[in-house]
């Protein structure tokens, strides 16, 4: 019978369904690891044979396939070039003995895909679970990384993407960039990590370009304590021109979304709930901050916009939605920093169209004591706070415009001049004062 349409659809449908990288070994495009002696589920160790397999592919040029099962390995180095790949889920590579499982000194073009890495909780002995360096077109896609007894993943001068990835249970830091090149961190899922969700460092102030959007980031510990150098989901230092956007984050020791000395950083889009400590920080000496369009939900400031005196200036705070914001911060910050606040700017900055609601303390704070310049606050709306804009009026203090802003529920005061910690004027929306010229309060409305 001559083959027609019905039954070329029932033959193809008869044929198994396989992974992308299983299909690669089937086709016989990829070299299958079992070939060099590799055991799945072996007790002993298989690094050896391992080993002889990555080399093997290499020098062929071939993608590697692992099939699915457990294999127990540490200090496996990849060459530069090499796919290796296994089945999502069910390709293990477990660590065998303490340090690294996996290491590229000269990362260019390799791809990762389908891998699981489990540190089996063992010591780092100072070194990531899975680290490459020194790489560009890097890829890791689809692994997981669980247990790491240290950091999970470090990238070190990479540039490429880790996309669609998970990290579980990791010790310290859970994805680590430092000097990165360009790079795409995105669609990711992570959860428990003791001391930091994503890191991207560059040990000198200067461009790095990541793009961290879309992922997950959920209980994030600060076990190694600090003031605020742990317990960060998303943490940016000396890093510029990245962009955080369209993150979902929950349950931070200290801060969702920070930015230490890190120029040029768009903070766009996040959802960030059950902070401990500042939600969305932009400090130290940073030069232009873009905070747009985030939601925050419980934190002991929602936005901070700070450091004045170590150069931290320009930004925008614009569109953000700020609730709950009642927390303490956690142990190990200054007693003297403030809580309860929604919005806390000091230099050359337009706060605008935010909406804040019940902030225990005030839902806009303007300057710290002489640290305050070039300052507004347009059309936001504040509900339900004690004071609903506060601005320093200490000597020697900036310029500031509070105008078309609703107040609504400002028990304490509407528009409240401060020096230091104490109030130092009656309410400025009700009654201006002349003797601080540098401040203009205007057409809010109070409810």
């Amino acid at each position: 019978m001559a083959p027609n349409r019905r039954t070329i659809l029932q033959a193809a449908s008869a044929l198994p369904v396989l992974a992308p990288a299983a299909a690669f070994a089937a086709s016989g495009s990829a070299l299958d690891a079992a070939q060099f002696g590799v055991r799945p589920g072996a007790a002993d160790d298989q690094s050896r044979a391992l080993q002889r397999a990555i080399d093997q592919a290499a020098a062929r040029n071939s993608p590697l396939f692992l099939a699915p099962g457990i294999y127990r390995a540490a200090g496996l180095q990849l060459p530069a070039g090499l796919t290796f790949s296994g089945v999502r889920g069910q390709t293990v590579l477990r660590l065998h003995t303490p340090g690294p499982l996996l290491e590229a000194a000269k990362a260019d073009t390799i791809n990762l895909s389908g891998l699981a890495f489990e540190g089996a909780a063992l010591p780092a002995n100072g070194r990531a679970l899975v680290r490459l360096g020194e790489g560009t077109k890097c890829v890791i896609e689809r692994c997981d990384f669980t247990q790491a007894g240290g950091t999970g993943l470090m990238l070190e001068n990479i540039a490429g993407a880790v996309t669609g990835c998970s990290f579980s249970d990791t010790a310290d830091t859970a994805l680590f960039s430092q000097n990165a090149r360009g790079l795409l961190i995105t669609g990711n899922s992570i959860a428990r990590s003791g001391n930091g969700g994503i890191r991207v460092w560059q040990t000198q102030k200067r461009d790095d370009g990541t793009i961290i959007a879309d992922n997950r980031i959920g209980e994030t510990a600060a076990r190694a304590g600090g003031s605020g150098q742990n317990g960060n989901a998303i943490n940016l230092y000396r890093s510029g021109n990245v962009i955080v956007r369209g993150n979902r984050i929950d349950g931070a020791a200290f801060t969702a979304v920070r930015g230490n000395g890190a120029n040029n950083m768009q903070i766009v889009g996040n959802t960030c709930t059950n902070l401990g400590e500042v939600a969305i920080y932009a400090e130290f000496d940073f030069e232009g901050a873009a905070i747009t369009g985030n939601i925050v939900d419980g934190a002991a400031v929602g936005v901070a916009v700070t450091n004045f005196n170590q150069g931290g200036r320009l930004a925008t705070v614009q569109g953000n939605v700020l609730r709950n914001i009642d927390r303490k911060r956690p142990a190990g910050t200054d007693p003297g920093d403030s809580f309860g606040v929604g919005i806390g700017v000091e230099a050359d900055t337009a706060v605008t169209g935010n909406t804040i609601e019940k902030a225990a303390t005030a839902g806009i704070e303007i300057g710290e004591r002489y640290y305050q310049r070039d300052v507004t606050a347009t059309g936001n709306v504040i509900r339900n706070a004690p004071y609903g804009v506060t601005i320093s009026v200490t000597r020697g203090a900036g310029s500031v415009v509070v105008a078309q802003n609703v107040l609504s529920g400002v028990s304490r005061g509407a528009v409240v001049g401060k020096d230091g910690a104490r109030i130092a004027t009656a309410d400025l929306a009700l009654t201006p004062s002349a003797a601080y010229p540098q401040i203009t309060v205007t057409a809010n409305q109070l409810r």
